[in-house]
């Protein structure tokens, strides 16, 4: 029993569960504690991202020498090519399935949150995609240059911020997990507003499970080992992302998730996770891509043509990059392309912006977990093209 309580995905499922129910019961003068805490926590957790991508996708790249670019293009480009696809799969099912739905669109009736008490700031060092082109870089050149001393130095930061990860981040996160559902009940977003678009959620929801599937089925049969032995380890990181609406965010449970599969390689996983969590956002284009042709219906009359929509989703791959450290960030990226590509006037901008946060977590969801599958390719291409296995020693979080 001690062990059950002690085990992260109790715990996060705890937190969703208290923070619904209080929610539902907390008075004002609660709620102004609970959004003042989930602020600040909210802030130390974004401070430390940027931390966790230099501190873990440099060193990474350090250790993989000459393959460094090669593996890095192969990345871009297998994430690149899951998200469009993700995305063409949701047109289809958008074309299929649209016509024959009748939803209520009424989205009206939420209870503002109270301010927050104070706002305690901590700025990130730098922006998301500003660490990640700072890991890379430095990565490559240290590489490059073979510089040893400054190698060793970044294998120890890589060391710091795993502790950093392991006795700050991961402790506060079921406490920030359930503030957020706290918000969430308060509001009425999850007992008001879920109902009415019950039937596009699950659709969507069915589409994440589909995709995943075949993610995984497609890195098992590439990299010959069992795929299972990578998702049965997701539960928490999938659980987190529900909670944090955020790929950043949950990078730390993520890389604990992925650490303890048997058939991922270490250097993979440390250089892949990281990277993965910024460029690969499979969930939320599928469910950005399927929202916005029943918006279109419900307002527009008609869902918009074959081509644009083609146009509209290769785009998509490329304008939701760095969306992943904020909730909601990849429809807040696409914002012009829903307004210039599909023509969406102000009511359609604020609905799909409403309906997307009802779903969020769980597109966010399917981004992490589909990270391990996409890194279970990465360490098949690795072995299939003799790329030796460095053996990162860093402790298991």
């Amino acid at each position: 029993m001690k062990k059950l309580f002690g085990s992260l995905p109790f715990r996060l499922l705890l937190g969703i569960a208290v923070g619904i129910l209080c929610g539902l019961i907390f008075p004002e003068s609660f709620m102004k504690v609970v959004v003042t805490l989930q602020y600040i926590m909210g802030q130390l957790i974004t401070f430390c991202v940027p931390l966790i991508i230099i501190g873990f996708i440099a060193p990474s790249i350090t250790k993989l020498g000459s393959n460094a670019s090669r593996l890095l293009g192969v990345a871009v480009v297998i994430a690149y090519v899951s998200s469009i696809c993700a995305a063409f799969m949701s047109m289809g099912a958008g074309y299929a399935l649209i016509p024959h739905l009748s939803i209520d669109t009424s989205v009206a009736g939420l209870r503002e949150l109270p301010e927050v008490v104070f706002e305690l700031n901590i700025p990130q060092i730098m922006s998301v995609m500003s660490a990640l082109v700072l890991s890379i870089l430095i990565g490559l050149a240290a590489t490059w240059t073979k510089s040893q001393d400054f190698i060793d130095l970044l294998a120890e930061f890589q060391s710091i911020v795993l502790d950093i990860v392991k006795k700050v981040i991961i402790p506060i996160l079921p406490f920030y997990i359930a503030a957020t559902f706290c918000n969430l009940s308060y509001e009425g977003m999850i007992t008001r507003q879920l109902p009415a678009f019950l039937q596009i959620i699950l659709i969507v929801m069915l589409g994440h499970y589909i995709w995943l599937a075949v993610l995984y089925l497609l890195a098992g049969a590439y990299s010959g080992k069992n795929p299972w032995e990578v998702l049965r380890h997701y539960g928490p990181a999938y659980l987190t992302a529900v909670g944090t609406m955020s790929s950043a965010a949950t990078l730390a449970v993520a890389l604990d998730c992925a650490r303890q599969s048997k058939v991922l390689r270490k250097d993979m996983v440390s250089f892949g996770i990281p990277l993965f969590a910024n460029i690969h956002l499979c969930g939320s284009v599928l469910t950005e891509v399927f929202f916005v042709m029943t918006i279109s219906k419900i307002l527009y009359g008609s869902v918009p043509s074959l081509g644009t929509m083609v146009l509209f989703c290769l785009l998509l791959g490329i304008f939701a990059i760095g969306a992943p450290g904020v909730p909601g960030g990849t429809v807040m990226a696409s914002l012009g392309l829903i307004t210039g590509i599909l023509l969406f006037k102000n009511d359609g901008t604020a609905l799909m912006l409403a309906i997307f946060a009802l779903q969020d977590s769980f597109g966010t969801a399917c981004n992490v977990t589909g990270d391990g599958a996409l890194t279970l390719m990465l360490t098949g291409y690795a072995e299939k093209h003799g790329i030796r296995d460095e053996n990162i020693q860093s402790p298991i979080l």
